[in-house]
């Protein structure tokens, strides 16, 4: 993982000191391998080299040998090979950066629906993750999976939608994943939705038609009224 310290374990206790004369690493650099450190054992001498590449993170044992690379980034993945006049071993890095926290947030939307007399409140929630590659970000209820949605190369931000009724009880998450490793986070339904249905009434569509008729009703039977009483006041002054 980026920024963990990792070892390349070799082993040259069971070789003669007066018979080893050197150890060297090479790493990796625009798919080229290049000395970066050596390690001088009759004299314990340790050289550094291409050191902008690693800027000081590198460390060598001088009883074994093997590299050790502190707060690794995802720019050292790649072959490292150590050389000896004796031996040659390779090893292939790779380093995954850490994946941040799915946010999950409430949509602005609304909507609702009917069941039987009554009206159902919908949420409408948004799961999303920044700066981001190689992922896949999904919506689980319980170990169901309901959707995802995958990228590859970096992306500023990717979102997912989920819409959930406000008195649901089930157990729904937001997981984002890569080959390696995953993030979860589990959605609060009565934080994010019930609260936010007691403040504010969502309208199904015969509702909605209903009460505009309803509001069309009394608009014409006020103009009525008002028309009614200036002709009665009309004729009363005649």
């Amino acid at each position: 993982m980026e920024g963990d310290s990792v070892t390349l374990h070799i082993n040259i206790r069971h070789i003669p000191r007066y018979y080893m004369r050197y150890i060297e690493w090479f790493g990796p650099e625009n798919n080229h391998l290049v000395r970066v450190i050596r390690l001088e054992k009759k004299t314990d001498e340790i050289i550094y080299h291409e050191d902008d590449m690693f800027s000081d993170r590198l460390q060598i044992d001088n009883q074994t040998g093997s590299l050790t690379i502190r707060n690794i980034r995802t720019t050292d993945s790649g072959l490292y090979r150590m050389n000896s006049h004796v031996s040659r071993e390779l090893f292939n890095v790779t380093v995954y950066a850490r994946l941040p926290i799915p946010v999950i947030t409430r949509d602005s939307s609304c909507s609702s629906s009917s069941s039987g007399s009554s009206s159902v409140f919908k949420c409408v929630l948004l799961c999303s993750v920044f700066k981001v590659s190689h992922v896949t970000l999904s919506w689980y209820k319980g170990n169901s999976l309901l959707s995802s949605i995958s990228v590859s190369d970096l992306s500023s931000s990717i979102s997912l939608h989920l819409e959930v009724e406000n008195q649901d009880n089930n157990t729904y998450s937001c997981v984002i994943n890569n080959s390696f490793i995953d993030q979860t986070e589990h959605l609060d339904i009565s934080q994010l939705c019930q609260t936010y249905a007691d403040h504010i009434h969502c309208y199904s569509f015969s509702e909605t038609v209903i009460r505009l008729v309803i509001s069309a009703v009394v608009g014409v039977a006020t103009v009525a009224i008002v028309v009614y009483d200036i002709r009665s006041r009309r004729a009363e002054k005649k």
